[in-house]
């Protein structure tokens, strides 16, 4: 799958490793329903932007925040929203959270085991670098799941400064590799996000598609598309 030219591959995390390319917003809103919590889809997602546009802004997540701690975190600042909105009661959004943290960290552990003996393998013959807008905490998260040893190097949108559809970010992965970005294979979850940036740096690259975000995303088709993580090793 992978072409001879190859030397080096940059991963995405969130999207990519930990949910077999869904958008996390469909995971989310599971986790609700497992919680009990049951309202219109345009609602939820507009929690779940008060909530991401709250961690962008606020330092909530902390560097030592596993997965787990980064979710229940999560889902406090939406079901709080939700509260506000009048639409669940106080009592209920501590223990909503819970079972929907919960609920989501074992749906990202499965997904990662299912990913560990692509990442294995890679590892074996190449570089991997990860290249993730996250919140500063994803090697905790990395370490939290036992895959960090599989990478040489983190590039962390929270950390560098530079965020994803930036192809700089990418720029910044190919160098940590120490190579050209024709050597490099970018792997990612996200059309807009990941793949046209990576190519735009002249990098090969590999679409894990799942359920996105727009129904423009749905829709949307590349060559780069691959039916699985374990394409990658076939």
């Amino acid at each position: 799958m992978i072409d001879s030219n190859i030397k080096g591959i940059i991963f995405d995390y969130g999207g990519t490793l930990d949910t077999r390319g869904d958008h996390w917003s469909h995971i989310i809103e599971q986790g609700w329903h497992k919680a009990g919590v049951s309202v219109a889809t345009p609602t939820f997602r507009h929690c779940y932007v008060f909530a991401e546009r709250a961690l962008a802004r606020e330092r909530i997540i902390l560097p030592q925040d596993d997965f787990h701690t980064l979710l229940y975190k999560k889902m406090l600042l939406e079901l709080q929203e939700l509260q506000r909105l009048e639409l669940i009661e106080a009592d209920r959004v501590e223990p909503a959270a819970r079972i929907a943290a919960d609920y989501c960290n074992d749906y990202a552990r499965t997904c990662i085991e299912e990913a560990r003996p692509v990442l294995e393998a890679l590892s074996e013959r190449y570089p991997l670098v990860l290249v993730s807008n996250f919140y500063g905490n994803v090697d905790s998260v990395l370490r939290g799941f036992n895959i960090r040893q599989y990478f040489q190097g983190i590039i962390e949108s929270a950390v560098v400064g530079v965020r994803k559809p930036n192809a700089r970010i990418f720029m910044l992965g190919v160098v940590a590799l120490g190579l050209q970005p024709s050597e490099v294979l970018v792997v990612g979850d996200s059309l807009k996000k990941d793949i046209l940036p990576a190519r735009s740096l002249g990098c090969a690259t590999a679409w894990i598609k799942g359920r996105g975000w727009t129904p423009e995303e749905d829709e949307a088709t590349d060559p780069a598309l691959i039916p699985s993580l374990a394409a990658l090793v076939d």
